[in-house]
C-alpha cells in the first residue's frame, strides 16, 4: 500500500513538472510572438483582453443577480406556506410591493416616448436637439434611467412641449396607478 502511494506521488510530481515545462514553453513562444507584433496588433490584443474581462465581469454580475432572484423567490415561496388568515392579515396591513408600487421612471419614460412618437420624431432627432446621447435618451424612455430636472427640460424643449404639460401628464398617470393599486388592495382585503 505504501508502495502504491509512493508511485502515485511520483506520477503526480512528474505530471506537474511536465505541465510547468509546457507552460514555460508557451510563455517563451508568446513573448517571442508579442515582440513581432505591430503596435496596432498589440492594441487590438489588449482591447480584446479588456473585452473578455468585461464580459466575464458582466457574466458574474448576471449570475449574482440570478442567484439573488432565486433566493428572493425561495423567500416568497416560504411566505406562501403561511396559513390563510396570516396571508389575509398581512395583505390588509401591508400591501405587496407589486400591488401598490409603480415605477415613476417608467411612467416618465412612457410619457416622453408617447410625446415623441405622436410628433413623428426619431430618437436621434430628439437626442441631437436635447444635447443628450441617443443611448441615454433610449434608456430614459424605457424607464431604465432617471432623467434629471435639467435633462427633462432639454428633452421637453426638443419635443416642443412645456415642462408643466409633461409633469401634468406624469402626475395623472401616477394618480391612476395609485388608484388601481388601492383598488387592488381593497379587493384583496374583501377576500
Amino acid at each position: 500500500m505504501m508502495n502504491t502511494l509512493n508511485v502515485m506521488q511520483t506520477r503526480n510530481a512528474q505530471q506537474e513538472e511536465a505541465m510547468r515545462a509546457a507552460a514555460a514553453k508557451e510563455s517563451v513562444a508568446a513573448s517571442r510572438m508579442t515582440r513581432e507584433l505591430t503596435p496596432e496588433q498589440r492594441r487590438a490584443i489588449e482591447m480584446r483582453r479588456q473585452q473578455i474581462l468585461l464580459a466575464q465581469r458582466n457574466r458574474r454580475i448576471r449570475e449574482e443577480r440570478e442567484q439573488a432572484r432565486l433566493n428572493w423567490e425561495k423567500g416568497v415561496n416560504a411566505e406562501a406556506t403561511e396559513t390563510a388568515p396570516q396571508v389575509q392579515a398581512r395583505s390588509v396591513a401591508e400591501p405587496a410591493p407589486s400591488d401598490s408600487m409603480f415605477s415613476l421612471r417608467k411612467i416618465q419614460g412612457e410619457v416622453l416616448r408617447e410625446l415623441r412618437t405622436s410628433d413623428h420624431k426619431t430618437l436621434r432627432e430628439v437626442s441631437q436637439k436635447a444635447g443628450v446621447s441617443l443611448g441615454y435618451l433610449s434608456e430614459v424612455e424605457r424607464g431604465q434611467k432617471e432623467a434629471s430636472s435639467e435633462l427633462l427640460v432639454s428633452i421637453t424643449q426638443a419635443l416642443g412641449v412645456k415642462l408643466s404639460e409633461v409633469l401634468t401628464m406624469i402626475a395623472e398617470r401616477v394618480a391612476r396607478a395609485e388608484q388601481s393599486g388601492a383598488a387592488h388592495v381593497d379587493s384583496s382585503a374583501r377576500r
